[in-house]
């Protein structure tokens, strides 16, 4: 059984994080595979929009201990965070395709922060989010003192990384932390309605969208009209621009393309 799942239907790539007998934990093989992974939706044009989730109960424990507690296992912390999480997290960032994580269950430690990076955060009523690293002496990493502040705020992202406090999807939302929490009963149908409806959208604008998102982490006022200007014309030169406008003038349902 491979650990991490692929599968593509209807311009969806939905991949699943897949050691559920783990909680889903990183291991140095899972880690390098869902790299792989992301370059090949990515790469391919048929996608369009992806999912990231967990199978069973947990979206992602974070990393496997039992590795980094292995002798023989071990990579050592500078190539877990060099070549595992770090890339994770600049590919995330860097796919210009609109990436939901679709948090299934408790996401801690670098499980919280990788979902924390993705576009589109959704989690299942019964999921949380712990930034588990203080309960061990260890420090937040995949990011999370870079988006967390910038979601919630300095003081409370602060409180919540030293306290390590477990925090439900409904207060994580009520935070600014994710966009929509589903019922259980309803959450794999509302996800699939969610990526599907991205994926139909002008995802060659959803792209340039996140460019100028990134971009404004670390760009000045002028910076960021300066490439407002240039990813404007980019958009109004592509194929969905003209297709979205002559939808609009002829009164129809237009039909993007990604292009």
């Amino acid at each position: 059984m491979l650990s991490i799942d692929l599968q593509i239907e209807n311009g969806v790539a939905r991949v699943t994080l897949n050691r559920p007998e783990t909680f889903n934990s990183f291991n140095r093989e899972m880690a390098l595979l869902l790299q792989k992974t992301l370059d090949d939706c990515a790469d391919n044009n048929e996608i369009r929009a992806i999912v990231l989730t967990g199978n069973g109960k947990a979206f992602c424990a974070g990393q496997d201990l039992n590795e980094v507690t292995s002798p023989e296992l071990n990579p050592g912390f500078r190539k877990i965070l060099e070549e595992h999480y770090n890339p994770i997290v600049e590919r995330i960032r860097s796919i210009e395709k609109p990436i939901i994580a679709a948090v299934n269950g408790v996401a801690a430690g670098a499980g919280a922060n990788i979902a924390l990076a993705c576009d589109v955060v959704v989690a299942v009523e019964n999921a949380s989010f712990i930034q588990a690293f203080s309960k061990i002496g260890l420090i937040p990493d995949s990011a999370g003192t870079f988006f967390l502040p910038r979601l919630i705020g300095f003081q409370k992202a602060s409180a919540l990384m030293m306290l390590g406090d477990n925090v439900s999807a409904t207060a994580a939302q009520q935070l600014g932390m994710l966009h929509q929490v589903f019922p259980v009963e309803t959450f794999e149908e509302e996800v699939t309605k969610l990526a599907l409806k991205l994926a139909k959208m002008p995802t060659k604008a959803l792209g340039l969208t996140k460019r100028l998102l990134n971009q404004s982490m670390t760009n000045n006022l002028e910076q960021q009209l300066a490439l407002e200007s240039d990813l404007q014309i980019e958009a109004a030169e592509s194929e969905d621009y003209s297709e979205g406008v002559h939808a609009f003038i002829e009164k129809r349902k237009p039909e993007f393309k990604g292009k």
